[in-house]
């Protein structure tokens, strides 16, 4: 009785670390200026780490064979996550361990390097609820911080000095002179990729060009992995923050040809500001729990066919008729799927899996709005709502 008793218990709690959700970070108060802070920074020192993990995205699949099968036994990713805020800006700080440093070459198209990102919700007219994970979704923007890891790439810089865009090869000098141009070319050169863009759902990712998000990003690299910052003010056009920020991180294995969607991805964490107001509602939808019955979601989900159209673990076939499920745990707060079931019109994806059949299209068209193909299960009862979100946020890759 004492060893059925020991394996329930072990079942139950098996479950309940299932379910959970990433614990909120703190961000400390500092009075130090944090606009161009960097990963050797002593400032980290008053930081306290938390850890977020990251798991394989698996919406839809790559038409790489090669990179699939390198990410084919992808496990979900440790991350420490620090932050610090001076009342002006917000200080970020993501360590990932990484055996491979792999930079990407400013000539060659077939090696890819590893990065990370930093996503906020963006302003919105109305509070809540969060965004649609990885690229938000109509009326609740994104803001996306991306950082590669890249070689040193010569260009223009807008200076239009052509003398200095000609291929060494072709310059006719020798010695000292091209060593003297291969300088001046070194000088003109970039080595760091960051990059900002705002999206409300997928395919509207856009890049801010003009300024008007004043950030610092940066990647530092040694035996254990990368340390990857970013530091960005708390309120800009695209921003405006309260005592809690929301922010999801990816990051990306170059070694193992991550890009776009190949990456490791965390759900909605909310980073709480020091000596400031608490949003209360946002670290509830963050770290909500769910709190239906396993078993009977799974048994839900089997009796309203969803495997009709979605593949639901890593080990059941691909489909083609909607995304897949078999991460959907990891990455997905309770709240949004939830929302997902009783209103999957709510988020639609704009465009179509390209290895779809025709005939069967993620969405139509309305009185030009996007349409959901799938079934409205709002005539479910809560409870059974709550049983196959109970399910699905235990669909979620190991962690390694």
């Amino acid at each position: 009785m004492k060893k059925i008793l020991t394996s329930l218990l072990s079942l139950g709690l098996a479950a309940s670390a299932a379910l959970a959700a990433d614990a909120p970070v703190n961000a400390v108060k500092v009075s130090d200026d944090l606009s161009a802070i960097t990963a050797d920074s002593a400032l980290w020192s008053k930081a306290k780490f938390s850890t977020v993990t990251l798991y394989p995205q698996a919406a839809v699949q790559m038409n790489d064979k090669k990179a699939n099968e390198a990410n084919s036994g992808d496990k979900a990713k440790k991350a420490e996550v620090a932050a610090l805020h001076n009342g002006k800006t917000l200080a970020l700080m993501v360590k990932w361990a990484d055996g491979t440093k792999s930079v990407q070459g400013g000539y060659s198209s077939d090696t890819y390097s590893d990065g990370f990102a930093v996503q906020f919700a963006g302003a919105t007219k109305k509070a809540g609820p969060l965004p649609y994970i990885g690229m938000g979704s109509d009326g609740r923007p994104v803001v996306v911080h991306l950082q590669k890891a890249t070689a040193s790439v010569y260009e223009p810089n807008g200076n239009k000095d052509v003398s200095t865009q000609i291929n060494r090869q072709q310059t006719g000098i020798f010695g000292d002179e091209l060593k003297a141009y291969d300088a001046k070319v070194a000088s003109l050169a970039k080595t760091d990729y960051e990059r900002v863009f705002v999206a409300e759902g997928f395919r509207s990712l856009t890049e801010i060009k003009d300024g008007s998000v004043a950030s610092v990003a940066g990647m530092t690299y040694n035996t254990n992995g990368w340390s990857g910052t970013l530091a960005r003010p708390l309120n800009d056009s695209y921003m405006k923050a309260t005592g809690t920020v929301p922010v999801a991180i990816a990051v990306w294995d170059g070694e193992k040809m991550g890009r776009n969607g190949l990456k490791n991805l965390s759900s909605w964490v909310a980073v709480n500001l020091e000596g400031m107001k608490v949003d209360s509602k946002i670290v509830a939808e963050a770290t909500e729990e769910a709190k239906g019955n396993v078993e009977k979601g799974k048994a839900a989900v089997d009796a309203n066919g969803c495997a009709g159209c979605h593949q639901i673990t890593k080990s059941d076939a691909q489909s083609f008729m909607g995304p897949s499920l078999s991460n959907v745990g990891g990455y997905s707060t309770v709240a949004y799927l939830r929302e997902s079931i009783v209103k999957p019109s709510a988020v639609v994806v704009p465009g179509y899996n390209r290895n779809a059949h025709s005939n069967t299209p993620w969405y139509t068209i309305e009185k030009g709005k996007r349409v959901s193909a799938m079934t409205d299960f709002s005539f479910l009862d809560k409870k059974t709502v709550d049983d196959i979100v109970a399910y699905l946020k235990t669909l979620k890759a190991e962690v390694e």
